[in-house]
């Protein structure tokens, strides 16, 4: 089937971040995919359109300050990030009756974040090179000391720089990027480096994540690069060990980092599709059963 890509736009003040946000229509499940700290929708698109060709809606939004300016970016916080998404998670919900939330780095973090918070919204969780900590083996050595920084003030005097790989193993897609980061404006590809700003708010928001790890019941899918260069293998079996729900972790051989763009993410999409439809079989099975139970029985 043909998907069909629906730009959606919202009245916003002049000058302000350029909101990217598209929806794939399709069936009565649907799939919020949430992108990467300093990212755009862009990098979720490959799967987006995977998903949506399977017959499933797909929401990727613009999360709160993205998709601008630096200026724009470092005036929000992790809270900020997380209200945005759960105003498009609504948004979804007024069209399917599933929903599974999937997200990039720090968009895993803030799909836990809205399944603790909204058990009877999404039915699952779809991690993509969850971000606990950025401790892959491309980060510079000053980001373990930057762990001492407490204020915004002072994580706004660093600034770290995007790693050579860009968190791409494949070179072909890695040099394309790279060529693409540097012809835009950062409203339809993010920005070039991470402002310590923003640092600091994501791991603000891995914390607040860690706390609330306990309230997770949803079926969770964990797909990471064991040469993940941004965040190393135990941010996945940390997690994998820590929520209580089933959770299917699934190792890349073969990707960095941006596991939606890179090598292996037709395996991505793979995983992600046989996930998704393993938890709509199980909705279609519980709703079956409980018509069953409520039928009368006939009495002979």
């Amino acid at each position: 089937m043909s998907a069909e890509i629906s730009t959606l736009t919202t009245a916003s003040a002049k000058n302000a971040p350029k909101d990217t946000t598209y929806r794939i229509a399709g069936g009565k499940t649907g799939i919020l995919l949430i992108h990467g700290l300093c990212g755009t929708p862009a990098e979720m698109r490959f799967v987006a359109m995977g998903l949506a060709r399977a017959g499933y809606t797909v929401h990727c939004p613009t999360l709160a300050g993205h998709g601008g300016t630096r200026s724009d970016i470092v005036g929000t916080t992790w809270q900020d990030w997380v209200r945005s998404a759960e105003a498009a998670l609504d948004d979804l919900r007024k069209d399917c009756d599933t929903v599974i939330v999937g997200g990039l780095c720090l968009g895993s973090l803030i799909g836990l974040h809205l399944a603790a918070n909204n058990p009877e919204k999404v039915q699952g969780v779809a991690l993509f090179s969850p971000t606990l900590w950025i401790n892959g083996w491309a980060m510079p050595w000053y980001s373990r000391l930057f762990s001492l920084v407490r204020s915004r003030w002072i994580a706004s005097l660093m600034d770290f720089p995007d790693a050579e790989s860009l968190g791409i193993k494949c070179p072909r897609v890695r040099e394309f990027v790279r060529a693409a980061l540097a012809a835009s404006d950062g409203s339809d590809l993010g920005t070039v480096g991470t402002p310590g700003t923003m640092v600091l708010e994501h791991r603000r928001l891995a914390r607040a994540a860690k706390k609330i790890l306990g309230k997770i019941s949803q079926p969770t899918l964990i797909v990471h690069s064991r040469e993940d260069d941004y965040a190393a293998i135990n941010n996945a079996t940390y997690l994998q060990a820590k929520l209580p729900s089933a959770v299917d972790l699934f190792v890349l051989e073969d990707s960095y980092h941006m596991v939606t763009l890179d090598k292996q993410r037709h395996v991505v999409v793979e995983k992600t599709r046989a996930f998704v439809e393993r938890i709509t079989s199980d909705a279609i099975s519980g709703v079956a059963a409980a018509c069953s139970a409520a039928r009368p029985t006939a009495v002979a």
